[in-house]
């Protein structure tokens, strides 16, 4: 991973710089949190299902608040990001708010220098594996901090939409895992394009082949796979709401994937 730490470094920036924007932002509605509203969507919490007095790896959870929201549900949830200044936020909101989650700020593939324990459930979601060059070393770690017969669940954008430009006009990117980097220019973050947020991050797509097939080679059980003719977010441009958190793309409509969920048994 040595060479990979360039880019790994970028992205630390980036998202750095982002959560700044990301906690004061009406997309994240810190307020509406910390009074009770729930940030996780109605499709996790019907495929998560009852979580209360299960343990929970949370990989890449930005700054807490599905984490959060879930320890809230009455899981004991230990989460893990590599932005300091996410951890940092995570940790001030568990405690503003009583609850016992744990935060760790690591690279996910450094994981095991920072915790030696195994998890009833490990969970992920929305915008996450496309900052990780690798699923395979991803998949053995999820193996490993996971119970025999624990659960492996995510949910995330679909890699089709990935392999589009910035507007959707065209397709720009090889929709298939090649494990090279896509570097890009960025200006803005997703809740709030004129932030003043710049610099260069660096992504890979991942297809939906690629990612199971790296799960069922590390020992877990494929129980479901879902795909989804909606997001959950407003994110891309020229979205229209179809429903009670329900987005698609105008000219695109319920026609496309917009998002997956895999949910998968350690054996």
């Amino acid at each position: 991973m040595e060479n990979l730490n360039k880019f790994f470094e970028a992205n630390k920036k980036l998202w750095n710089d982002r959560t700044g924007v990301h906690v004061k932002s009406e997309f994240y509605d810190v307020a509406g949190f910390k009074e009770g509203k729930t940030s996780l969507k109605f499709i996790e919490l019907e495929e998560l299902s009852d979580v209360s007095g299960k343990s929970i790896l949370h990989l890449q959870c930005h700054f807490g608040q599905d984490s959060l929201s879930l320890a809230r549900m009455g899981a004991k949830v230990t989460g893990v990001d590599l932005s300091e200044k996410a951890i940092e936020q995570a940790k001030q909101l568990n405690d503003e708010l009583n609850f016992d989650a744990e935060f760790i700020c690591c690279n996910i593939y450094d994981i095991e220098k920072h915790l030696n324990k195994k998890f009833d459930i490990v969970f992920t979601s929305y915008g996450v594996i496309g900052w990780l060059p690798d699923l395979n070393k991803w998949a053995e770690l999820i193996s490993k901090f996971l119970k025999p017969g624990g659960m492996f669940y995510m949910v995330e954008f679909h890699p089709y939409l990935w392999a589009f430009d910035d507007d959707f006009e065209y397709f720009k990117y090889s929709y298939f895992h090649t494990g090279e980097p896509i570097e890009d220019e960025i200006e803005g973050t997703y809740t709030d394009r004129d932030a003043n947020i710049s610099g260069t991050d660096y992504s890979w797509n991942h297809d939906l082949a690629y990612v199971i097939t790296c799960l069922l080679e590390k020992g877990l059980q494929l129980k479901s796979i879902r795909e989804f003719p909606f997001s959950v977010y407003n994110v891309f441009p020229d979205m229209e709401k179809i429903g009670e958190d329900k987005f698609v793309i105008k000219k695109f409509g319920n026609k496309i994937p917009y998002l997956y969920s895999v949910k998968a048994i350690k054996s």
